[in-house]
């Protein structure tokens, strides 16, 4: 499913600088009423552009400037684009200079408006589409820079004009720091439009602040969360605000609560609550939630501004349009370069609503927003720990948690300011905490989730969650327990080598834990699992009417029970006591699905090729001690069974040696789909083309495989690997798909492929009706009484298939007995395996790996 919003096509050139002066008295900028600035209109603010834009004359350079909301910075601003310079905006002070030392721009401006000329001609090679850098990260000064081009500013502004409806009698109180890009970006729709800015370091607590926006007759401001925290405790709903027309929110996420209460509030009070959602790296504002929608779904961002449209790939939001950067700067040779960036990959996982809304589930990444700035907790425990403090940095939006070794610590005061100076954000937002051992995991890696903790104590009364796992990381806990890995926030089920022989009994755990299974669970972090558990750090408590329903249905994967269904099916119809062909090409498809949701989300090529071929010998390790003693114990199958090769060396009719076409094709599938990945050229395609890579790939298998176009060195048969790897490929192409027009593709592609596979119109019926039911309704409600049946024959399903052959060997002529033998025979062998064989071999691997000196363990499940 892809969100989209209506075509626009952007001018590259700047309309808040080359438009200055055509709004003449109209006011540009409002300071306190009573200054000497008092109101600057655009007649002045031009001139005074183009006086200081005079002084900047010259060959085109790099021109930092050192910021505020005041009218010498804006200026200085508009005068260094209007002489055509490279802008690097950043706040004064720490970040500033860390940026100087890095970048050495050409000429430096200073919050009062002074000009250091540090050389007359470049020292840079700057490309000619570069226009302005942004740190990534607010103010903290990382020298990780984003890379905008005027065609990207020129169509954010114009893109959140056309959201928001701005007027020329707007005005906005600029509530936000310039040099923070959702500032920056009401600077420029505000400039373009002609409508004016109000200027002013007062808080939105102050009543200085609300007296100078009357005199102002401001319309709008712009908020970040914490800013709707200050409103809500200072008495904002009893104030009378006729001029107010609507109100922005961005900068990190409001609790649903609070924006359905400030929706509310401002559709009794005359004015409209805007939710929007925006990243640097994509100028500024990407989404944008009506405001008839707000109080209806507060948990969601919107949809994309006009020009530009959203996609969830892999759990991920993807942004596309014409704001989308150029790509980023670590050092000054980067800024010679060109576009780099195509797409813009969030990092941020997300979901669409069936109404097209945008809803962000959490983030990859170890970062944090404070204020609206995006605080990377990596980097500012590095740059702790360079200046001599033993220190772990962790937090959450609007906290950093700063936690020391006691043995070594300063005073608390002290690392408080480090820590300020180091990410930019007031004291309040800091919190320090000393210990006298910083907690570890099982692997010796810190326990962030224990630090917060320590900082962030579970209010009285909220005892341990009900599953009697330690409170805030039950489902760490579980993951660790199930995949035998040790497990920190930010992984997530496929980071910790989870797979499509794993995912059934996780899924079904996770979701008696949580209470609902969220669409993207698999590459989700353990620490946003955790807000979601029903009276944990989420405190989602369930009324009667829920705990009835739970007890009664459940929500499950529909590939999980199609799963169970169909080995049910498959044994059954050997077993002579229905007739019901085609689950086992099902299957094929449900696993290439699997494998691409689990296994290829990876974004290292040889991890993924790895990770491919683990899985094959998986399969075919436990296949092949069935096949080979039963051929050596009862003469059954052929030689070349025993090589997983009947595929290659069959005669081309059904007999015995066809029995395990299905474990073959499995096998083969796997080591051609890792052999692809590990292409550097085929990952490159896939980042670029996710759905479009694997749907070449299903066809060039269909049409050359399947269709009898070329003679093939192999029989020919339906079960033959070559002939069926389409079903498997198809399979991974339908986990690809993330737009309503791919779906109905898909539907037809499905029909037409699979319907005339073996033109028998009931096998190839239930095949279609299984898939097009997983690509439909991935996710279903089953009978609460069936989940555990449902749970035991999907995880145990590869290991019944493999031995029920034998199992209807001894039990031919009783399709009852038979079938139920076969079930018990295939659950006794998925035990073993999954049991005392896992055991000892995760034993046996640890002690190997442990013998091998500097040696990295693998950590993976102990399953051979």
């Amino acid at each position: 499913m892809t969100a989209s919003a209506v075509p626009l096509a952007p001018s590259p050139t700047l309309p808040w600088v080359s438009r200055l002066g055509i709004h003449g008295t109209r006011p540009a900028l409002r300071t306190s009423v009573g200054t000497a600035e008092g109101t600057v209109t655009y007649a002045d603010l031009a001139r005074r552009v183009d006086d200081f834009a005079a002084r900047l004359a010259g060959p085109r350079r790099l021109v930092q400037v050192e910021g505020r909301s005041t009218v010498d910075t804006v200026v200085g601003y508009l005068a260094a684009q209007t002489a055509g310079h490279v802008v690097l905006l950043v706040a004064p002070g720490e970040p500033a200079a860390r940026l100087r030392e890095t970048y050495r721009p050409d000429i430096v401006l200073d919050p009062a408006g002074g000009v250091e000329v540090v050389r007359e001609t470049s020292d840079h090679l700057l490309h000619p589409d570069l226009a302005l850098l942004l740190s990534t990260s607010g103010s903290t000064g990382s020298a990780k820079l984003v890379r905008l081009s005027a065609a990207n500013l020129a169509a954010n502004a114009e893109q959140i004009t056309a959201a928001l409806g701005v007027r020329p009698d707007d005005c906005a109180a600029l509530t936000l720091p310039i040099t923070y890009c959702y500032g920056l970006s009401v600077l420029h729709t505000h400039l373009a439009a002609g409508a004016s800015l109000l200027l002013t370091d007062l808080s939105v607590v102050e009543d200085c602040f609300w007296r100078l926006f009357h005199a102002a007759g401001a319309t709008t401001f712009p908020g970040v969360p914490h800013t709707f925290e200050l409103l809500e405790r200072s008495g904002f709903a009893e104030r009378d605000l006729p001029s107010l027309r609507y109100v922005t929110q961005a900068g990190g996420r409001m609790e649903p609560e609070r924006v359905r209460l400030f929706a509310e509030l401002g559709r009794t009070r005359g004015w409209d609550l805007v939710v929007m959602y925006g990243q640097s790296e994509a100028t500024a504002r990407m989404t944008c939630l009506p405001p008839d929608l707000a109080a209806e779904h507060p948990d969601t961002v919107g949809v994309p501004v006009p020009g530009a449209t959203i996609d969830v790939v892999d759990g991920e939001i993807v942004f596309r349009g014409p704001n989308v950067m150029l790509g980023y700067a670590e050092e000054p040779a980067d800024l010679a370069l060109g576009r780099t960036v195509f797409e813009l990959r969030t990092g941020d996982l997300g979901e669409l609503t069936d109404d097209g809304l945008v809803r962000v589930v959490g983030r990859r990444a170890r970062f944090v927003k404070v204020l609206g700035h995006r605080i990377d907790l990596d980097a500012l425990e590095g740059r702790l720990r360079s200046q001599g403090h033993d220190v772990r940095a962790t937090g959450r939006d609007g906290l950093v948690v700063v936690a020391c070794d006691v043995a070594s610590a300063p005073a608390r005061e002290s690392l408080r300011r480090a820590a300020m100076r180091a990410c930019g954000v007031p004291r309040e937002a800091v919190r320090i905490v000393f210990v006298r051992d910083q907690p570890l995991l099982v692997s010796g890696k810190p326990d962030y989730s224990a630090l917060l903790a320590l900082a962030c104590p579970a209010p009285a009364g909220e005892g341990p969650a009900p599953t009697g796992e330690t409170d805030g990381r039950a489902v760490a806990t579980l993951y660790g327990r199930l995949l035998q890995r040790d497990v920190e926030d930010e992984a997530t089920f496929v980071s910790l080598g989870g797979d499509s022989l794993s995912y059934v009994e996780v899924s079904i755990r996770l979701e008696e834990l949580l209470g609902r299974l969220p669409p993207n669970w698999h590459v989700t972090p353990v620490r946003d699992l955790e807000l979601l558990r029903p009276d944990g750090k989420g405190r989602r408590r369930r009324g009667p009417a829920t705990l009835l329903t739970r007890t009664t249905w459940r929500t499950m994967e529909t590939s999980v029970w199609l799963r169970a269904l169909a080995i049910l099916l498959i044994v059954g119809t050997h077993a002579g006591l229905f007739a019901l062909q085609g689950t086992a090409n099902a299957l094929l498809v449900i696993a290439g699905y699997q494998v691409a949701r689990f296994q290829l989300v990876d974004p290292g090529r040889r991890r993924r090729a790895r990770r491919l071929v683990g899985a094959a010998v998986r399969i075919a390790v436990p296949s092949l001690v069935v096949i080979v003693g039963a051929h050596l114990l009862g003469g059954y199958y052929e030689t070349r069974n025993l090589f997983l090769a009947n595929w290659v060396f069959g005669e081309q009719q059904l007999g015995p040696p066809w029995r395990f076409w299905f474990i073959e094709a499995m096998v083969v599938a796997l080591v051609v789909v890792a052999a692809v990945n590990a292409s550097r050229r085929v990952a490159d395609l896939d980042r670029r083309h996710p759905f479009g890579l694997p749907l070449a790939l299903t066809v060039a298998a269909f049409v050359l495989f399947r269709l009898p176009v070329l003679p093939l060195p192999v029989p020919r048969m339906q079960g033959s690997a070559l002939v069926v790897l389409y079903l498997f490929l198809l399979g991974w192409a339908l986990a690809r798909v993330s737009t309503p027009a791919q779906k109905h593709l898909m539907t037809v592609f499905v029909i037409v492929t699979i319907g005339t596979f073996s033109f028998n119109p009931a096998r190839d019926g239930l095949t279609i009706a299984f898939v097009l039911l997983m690509l439909w309704r991935p996710v279903t409600r089953v009978p609460s009484v069936l989940v555990p049946v449902v749970q035991v024959l999907a995880a145990a399903s590869l290991y019944i298939y493999v031995i029920h052959w034998q199992a209807l060997e001894l039990l031919w002529g009783h399709p009852i007995t038979a079938f139920a033998g076969s079930l018990a025979s295939g659950l006794a062998y998925w035990w073993i395996w999954t049991r005392p064989v896992a055991t000892a071999w995760g034993g046996l691997s640890q002690r190997i790996w442990q013998r091998v000196p500097g040696s990295w363990s693998p950590g993976h499940r102990a399953t051979p």
